[in-house]
């Protein structure tokens, strides 16, 4: 597994998860290799989740590869709209695990990132009520290269937990707060910049 700081120099992850679990209780994971190529690294995250709590983003198509990610350790294995197969999978996941969380993605115009048009709707309202008649119930808000439309975020809320990711920044932390959000994830950068000036503390990933 490689990593590397914004300033472009690599860095151990086994390390920064050691730091990361002084300060925070849970860890939301990306898994590149997941979401680019369907196939994450689930030894990694088997050996990542004996340290911390995971919520882990690995690309999920199919509810197989959902429950793979359960079984390396996950809490949680999030499914994307950008990435899962349509409701039936959703449906298959549910069935054989209730530990999930779902994603509503955004491109950079606002629009709903949908890897498949069985969903039969372009509206994320729809979409997160849909989603949540199916069963999970904690969603997951992600606008890409665009800030977070909060009054949509504060509908969606309404419905249930949710959580806002994405563009999402720890400065926004008082929009989550009126916008009734469960809490907000935040990258890794905003610690590696600071990485030498301060201890890592603060707010804590989604529970």
């Amino acid at each position: 597994m490689t990593a590397r700081a914004p300033d472009g120099a690599p860095f151990d992850p086994f390390d920064v998860v050691d730091r990361l679990a002084e300060g925070f209780s849970m860890l939301y994971l990306v898994d590149l290799d997941g979401l680019e190529h369907g196939d994450p690294q689930l030894d990694y995250l088997q050996e990542i989740s004996r340290d911390m709590t995971l919520w882990v983003d690995g690309g999920v198509r199919t509810a197989e590869q959902a429950i793979d990610i359960l079984v390396s350790g996950a809490r949680r294995a999030v499914l994307s709209s950008a990435y899962l197969h349509g409701p039936r999978q959703l449906k298959r996941a549910w069935r054989l695990s209730t530990e999930l969380v779902f994603e509503l993605e955004f491109d950079a115009n606002g629009h709903l990132s949908l890897a498949d048009p069985s969903w039969e709707t372009e509206d994320p309202l729809a979409l997160a009520r849909i989603v949540r008649e199916m069963g999970p119930d904690h969603l997951i808000v992600s606008p890409r290269e665009a800030d977070p439309n909060w009054n949509l975020i504060s509908q969606i809320a309404a419905g249930g937990p949710t959580w806002v990711d994405g563009s999402f920044q720890r400065t926004d932390a008082e929009h989550l707060r009126s916008a009734g959000a469960s809490g907000g994830i935040f990258h890794i950068d905003d610690i590696l910049t600071h990485w030498n000036e301060r201890p890592i503390s603060g707010g804590r990933p989604p529970e």
